[in-house]
């Protein structure tokens, strides 16, 4: 599902306790009162606030939920200078000029520091005029598309022709450094900072071309800067050479093992899987097992010609029972990607009725066949009505089944050279285990379903925000729901969704964010 696992946020009860509480920053030693600090919730959200705020203030910090004569340092996320200006200025604080304005960029390098760092140039929202000239130099051409860069990767369409792979793949490695860490909030940062520069049609050859960019913050323009001047970061360098994340990236490749398993292994000193499955104590769970019984295949690359045939398996189980289903496969295929690690297919059937038996009677095809290698199939929770998730990262309710299929390989024709050779050839395996994720969905919210399943998961994730933030909606893998008209957006189709948000329509081949 190619999908990244996001840290447990805070329940909306204790969310909405801590915002309103005034004592809050009184839990913890403060170790620093020369500055206070006021993040505003513009272009972020309640949830990212709440954790940047209980972060600060766990480092020492302190940090006011309102504004007020105390504050000192006022942080924005995405926001222009004039931008934060004008809420400023609705605010009827008196005297702006006392305030120091600053990006986030600032604030995430005052949580690595440990400490506050001085508020330096770079840090500073200035006051500028970022408007093109008609008159502009070619030269200068890559400048003013960066100015013009949404931060929402849902403005942007993004293709798999990257001109930027080797920051990119740097970025990649050092977020799920961050994500093996548990670090959110800098794993998001390299994450969206990836996306960006995916987004861009031209490579960045000096550190001018970013200027203007969103999501370009002080860890990320300095390695940027550091891949300009000496062909590949040092930081990303020394993380592939770490343990931590050796042993990391070693566990999560096994099916069924995310994090918080890996963690538990590592803390009792497993850095290897060989030394995972020598330890016989070890309980594993029936999707673990699985995961290293399969290894190999598993962990090696899926081709588009192995989906395709994939995809006939699966459409000829459901129509042998719903003749009428509609199968679609999701994911990075539909994205146009060549290769993937698993396959996502979305079903769905025209009318109101569900058939909540249709994964189980596949399956039981699929044993019959000799087809079925593993399977775990997930009931449906929704709830008619109910709410969209407000999390980014929620995952939806929808019935699932994660299986294990037998795929036959064409078998090479004999010749001479083999016949020469002695070997038995029932030992020769003809097939390979490939992941597969079925996903069933009520007809009215499959175009919803479709657009959350096909990714990229940042350019859900961003789709998501640009609903709450700048439409005040409320969007997941069910619904569409308006929090001023109180209603629920029908849509029959993805184009009808991006309408209701008033983007343009992207095809699913420009969401290689």
């Amino acid at each position: 599902m190619d999908r990244i696992r996001a840290p447990a946020v805070f329940s909306q009860r204790k969310r909405k306790k801590e915002m309103h509480s005034p004592n809050l920053s009184c839990n913890y030693e403060i170790k620093f009162n020369k500055l206070v600090i006021f993040i505003m919730q513009r272009k972020m959200g309640v949830t990212r606030r709440t954790f940047l705020m209980d972060l600060a203030r766990r480092k020492g910090f302190r940090v006011e939920t309102e504004l007020s004569d105390s504050v000192t340092h006022i942080v924005a996320e995405n926001s222009s200078y004039l931008e934060v200006l004008d809420w400023l200025r609705g605010q009827a604080v008196g005297d702006i000029s006392r305030f120091e304005l600053l990006d986030i960029s600032w604030f995430t390098a005052c949580m690595e520091a440990g400490r506050p760092v001085d508020s330096e140039m770079k840090y500073r929202l200035m006051e500028r005029d970022g408007s093109p000239s008609l008159n502009t130099p070619e030269s200068e051409v890559p400048s003013f598309i960066a100015s013009n860069v949404s931060q929402y990767s849902c403005q942007r369409k993004t293709t798999l022709n990257n001109h930027n792979k080797k920051f990119t793949d740097a970025f990649e490695i050092m977020a799920e450094n961050y994500e093996f860490k548990e670090n959110e909030v800098f794993c998001l940062e390299f994450l969206r900072a990836a996306s960006v520069l995916k987004f861009l049609p031209f490579p960045v050859t000096r550190m001018k071309d970013i200027q203007g960019l969103p999501c370009m913050g002080v860890q990320v323009r300095d390695l940027i800067e550091e891949i300009i001047e000496d062909g590949e970061s040092s930081r990303a360098r020394d993380v592939l050479n770490d343990e931590r994340y050796k042993s990391f990236k070693q566990f999560t490749s096994v099916f069924g093992v995310g994090v918080k398993t890996s963690e538990k292994w590592y803390r009792m000193g497993l850095r290897t899987l060989e030394e995972v499955k020598a330890l016989k104590t070890l309980k594993l769970s029936k999707m673990q097992k699985a995961g290293f019984l399969y290894y190999e295949d598993l962990v090696s690359c899926v081709s588009k010609a192995e989906a395709d045939a994939v995809s006939l398996i699966v459409k000829k189980a459901v129509c042998t029972f719903r003749p009428d289903a509609l199968v679609t496969i999701t994911g990075g295929f539909r994205r146009g990607k060549k290769i993937g690690h698993d396959i996502d297919f979305l079903i769905t059937s025209p009318g109101p009725r569900e058939d909540a038996e249709l994964l189980h009677k596949v399956v039981d095809l699929w044993k019959k066949q000799g087809l079925l290698l593993y399977c775990d199939i997930i009931e449906s929770t929704f709830v008619k009505e109910q709410l969209p998730s407000r999390q980014v990262d929620a995952m939806d309710n929808f019935q699932k089944c994660f299986a294990i299929l037998k795929l036959y390989q064409p078998r090479a024709e004999n010749n001479s050279d083999n016949t020469s050779k002695n070997f038995d050839v029932a030992e020769v395996k003809d097939w390979k285990a490939i992941r597969v994720d079925l996903v069933i969905t009520p007809f009215e919210q499959y175009a919803y379903a479709l657009v959350g399943w096909t990714g990229s998961r940042q350019f859900g994730r961003d789709l998501r925000r640009y609903a709450t933030h700048e439409k005040k909606m409320i969007l997941d893998n069910h619904a569409l729901y308006d929090r001023r008209k109180k209603v629920f957006l029908k849509a029959g189709s993805e184009e009808e969704i991006f309408a209701h948000l008033g983007l343009d329509y992207v095809e699913p081949w420009e969401r290689n964010a």
